[in-house]
């Protein structure tokens, strides 16, 4: 790690009530660059002082902004969005910075997290306020009223686009906002708080408490904080979810994946190859939606080739950036390693580069494994690294069949030239999540965001109309004025 100490860089404060607010009685927590080691910066560590005071700020500003009319709510995000855009290069350095993915990457999910702004900023034009005559005299309306103060727990493979999942659909629902941010990569989340201000956004309706589990279990269990939703591994999504929802909380957690590509002999070796290295590979392999089980299906040996030569013309540090720490590069390789004792074929070996310039960086190359067979190590644990497990099968159905005994649900696709393959392993495929020819089917706004299985735990997804259902609750309202009313069974 880098010489560097506590005194050489900023502390960005827990973000409440407009501004950057650092207790003093409050330990901090020092973030690091996974690109070269080096000390970037650091955040508190909130106690239950803090949380109590940011909570009590949020319901403050809850009285005003829950009655605030949607079309004014939605003006902030309209600003929002400018400042983002004109700070997409500025964010984009920053997320690079503290995440490691590279710059084009990091840019791809401020754009994402911008396309759901853009679906909450549509609020106005596809808000959910229903009114019918049920009966002569007698109307039946429906209206949806925000939940009050609640909190988003997200990981840190994606700085920018997770908390955007939440953040302006929670808000333009009308509720008080509090983000939790992964502690490895803090420093986005604050420069998002310091925008939301310049929108025009109300003091203490976005707010930001840093820490670790600790925090967490604070947040999670505090009585102000009405409903919460998690991003991490499944492990963890199961224990928020199941701990929130013994308090009575609205949650939604969404966990881990193991994401199946399965390739026919009849796919373009072309464009399947460089679909699947790009998912495979892409943002270091650390997203729920990267592949990571190829499954061949047939005479497909000479796609796998040109899935090879894909992977090898892949430059570590420059086409990839770096996992998050050297924890995670040591846990990463160490598949790799436990995988080649066991007999599988290393096709291509990502393990050790080194990148010039950046020696104490976090990395770990493409890495491809052949030879692997349906239980093994390799091919059933999320190593949420680089790392692409290659099975070979003779059917469709045998293919299928591994897919489906997979315990996530989050993802899967198929790379056929064939429509009948390709509606034949959609309808059967077990994942919330399916693509054709993409190996990473993020569906696009509004279509929401959401796996099955042991990849959610709670009910809905977490973007789309399905975002608003979560954030919000249900009135009806049954009203009769005419004398009429009295003819029928409902007088």
């Amino acid at each position: 790690m880098s010489a560097s100490t506590l005194s050489d860089v900023a502390v960005s404060g827990h973000f409440t009530a407009g501004s950057q607010w650092t207790p003093v009685h409050e330990s901090t927590i020092s973030v690091y660059s996974p690109l070269d080691g080096s000390l970037i910066g650091a955040v508190p560590s909130a106690g239950a002082d803090t949380v109590d005071q940011v909570v009590e700020n949020a319901q403050n500003a809850f009285k005003t902004w829950s009655t605030t009319p949607v079309k004014e709510r939605v003006q902030v995000l309209f600003r929002f969005k400018n400042l983002l855009e004109k700070h997409s290069g500025e964010l984009s350095e920053l997320i690079q910075r503290e995440n490691g993915k590279t710059l084009a990457e990091a840019k791809a999910e401020i754009d994402k997290g911008i396309e759901v702004l853009e679906f909450a900023s549509s609020l106005p034009q596809i808000w959910d306020q229903t009114s019918l005559e049920v009966s002569t005299g007698v109307s039946c309306q429906y209206e949806r009223y925000p939940l009050g103060v609640v909190l988003s727990i997200t990981p840190f493979n994606f700085p920018a686009m997770v908390p955007m999942w939440t953040i302006p659909i929670a808000i333009a629902c009308g509720n008080a906002f509090i983000l939790k941010p992964s502690e490895q990569v803090p420093l986005t989340s604050v420069r998002l708080g310091e925008l939301f201000s310049q929108a025009g956004l109300p003091d203490g309706v976005f707010n930001i408490i840093h820490g670790g589990r600790e925090t967490t279990e604070l947040l999670i269990d505090h009585p102000g904080i009405v409903a919460l939703s998690f991003v991490g591994s499944t492990k963890v999504a199961k224990l928020v979810y199941q701990r929130a929802s013994a308090l009575g909380k609205t949650a939604l957690a969404l966990g881990g994946a193991k994401n199946h590509l399965v390739v026919v002999p009849d796919a373009d070796p072309e464009i399947t190859a460089k679909n699947v290295i790009a998912s495979a590979m892409g943002c270091a392999g650390q997203r729920c939606m990267a592949a990571s089980v190829l499954i061949l299906v047939g005479e497909t040996g000479n796609i796998l080739d040109h899935i090879i030569e894909e992977a090898q013309k892949i430059k570590v540090g420059q086409d990839i950036g770096s996992v998050i720490s050297h924890d995670a590069k040591k846990r990463i390789e160490g598949y790799i390693t436990r995988a080649e004792a066991a007999g599988y074929k290393v096709l291509v070996d990502g393990r050790g580069p080194v990148v010039q310039g950046k020696e104490e960086g976090s990395y770990v190359g493409p890495t491809l494994i052949d030879g692997v067979p349906p239980g093994a190590e390799c091919a059933c644990d999320e190593i949420f690294g680089p790392v692409l497990s290659v099975i070979r099968v003779n059917s469709l159905d045998e293919a299928l069949a591994i897919e489906n005994a997979n315990p996530y649900g989050n993802a899967a696709a198929i790379y056929t030239t064939s429509g009948a393959a390709a509606r034949y392993f959609s309808e059967r495929a077990n994942a919330g999540m399916v693509g054709v020819n993409i190996g990473v089917p993020v569906p696009r706004e509004p279509f929401s965001f959401g796996g099955w299985n042991d990849s959610r735990f709670g009910h809905g997804d977490i973007t789309g109309m399905d975002g608003v259902r979560f954030w919000t609750k249900l009135k009806k309202i049954t009203t009769k004025w005419t004398a009429a009313a009295a003819k029928n069974w409902m007088s």
